[in-house]
C-alpha cells in the first residue's frame, strides 16, 4: 500500500512539475553562483556511472553475507540504462538549454550532446534512485544517507538546465519502482543467491 501511495504521489508531483517546468527550471537558474556551480559539478562526477558502479558493487562485497545482491543491483542499474535509453529516442523532448530557456556551462552542453541528447526522463536521477529500494533493504541506516546524495543529483540535473523538474521526478520514479521488482523478483527466484553459490563453489 505503501508503495503504490509513492507511485502514485510522484505520478501527481511529475504531472504538476511538468505544467510548471519552463518557469521551474528558469527560476532555479536565479541562484547560479561559482560556488553552488563547482559544488554541482562535483556532485556530477560523483554520480557518474561508473563511479556509482564500483562504489555499490563494493559496498555488497565488503559485507559478505550481502553479496547475494550484487547481481540484482547490476541488473537494476543495467535495466535502469535500457528504460531510459528507450525513453528517450521514444519521447525526444529537448534539453532546457536547448530549448533556448537558460544557459548551460560549456563542458557540461558538450557531454550532453554525447549522452543521448533528450531529456526525458533523466538517466542520472534514475540510476541514482535504482539502488535505494535495495540499499534501504541491505543497508537501513545508509538509505538516507543515499537518498540524500540521490536528491542533490537529480537537483544538479535541473540547477544545470541539463533537465526539467518533471525529468528527473520521473526518472527517480521510475528507478525506484525498478529496484521494488528487482527485490521481489530477487525474492522469488533468488538467482542473485544461486549465482553466488555457483560461483563460490569454483
Amino acid at each position: 500500500m505503501k508503495k503504490w501511495l509513492i507511485i502514485i504521489l510522484g505520478i501527481l508531483v511529475a504531472v504538476i512539475s511538468f505544467m510548471f517546468d519552463e518557469k521551474i527550471i528558469q527560476f532555479v537558474s536565479l541562484f547560479r553562483n561559482n560556488i553552488l556551480n563547482e559544488f554541482f559539478l562535483g556532485i556530477t562526477f560523483v554520480s557518474s556511472e561508473i563511479i556509482i558502479f564500483f562504489f555499490l558493487t563494493s559496498l555488497f562485497l565488503w559485507k559478505e553475507h550481502k553479496r547475494r545482491w550484487i547481481l540484482p543491483l547490476w541488473l537494476t542499474l543495467f535495466l535502469s540504462v535500457v528504460v531510459s535509453f528507450v525513453l528517450k529516442f521514444g519521447i525526444h523532448r529537448a534539453r532546457p538549454f536547448q530549448q533556448g530557456l537558460v544557459s548551460v556551462l560549456p563542458i557540461l552542453e558538450k557531454s550532453s550532446h554525447l549522452v543521448w541528447n533528450f531529456s526525458f526522463p533523466s538517466f542520472q536521477a534514475m540510476l541514482a534512485f535504482c539502488a535505494v529500494p535495495i540499499l534501504a533493504k541491505e543497508f537501513p541506516r545508509f538509505k538516507y544517507v543515499w537518498i540524500i546524495f540521490a536528491g542533490l543529483v537529480a537537483f544538479s540535473r535541473v540547477y544545470f538546465g541539463l533537465h526539467f523538474l518533471s525529468d528527473v521526478i520521473a526518472g527517480g520514479l521510475i528507478g525506484i519502482v525498478l529496484g521494488w521488482a528487482m527485490i521481489k523478483l530477487e525474492g522469488k527466484y533468488k538467482f542473485g543467491e544461486k549465482v553466488l553459490k555457483k560461483f563460490l563453489k569454483k
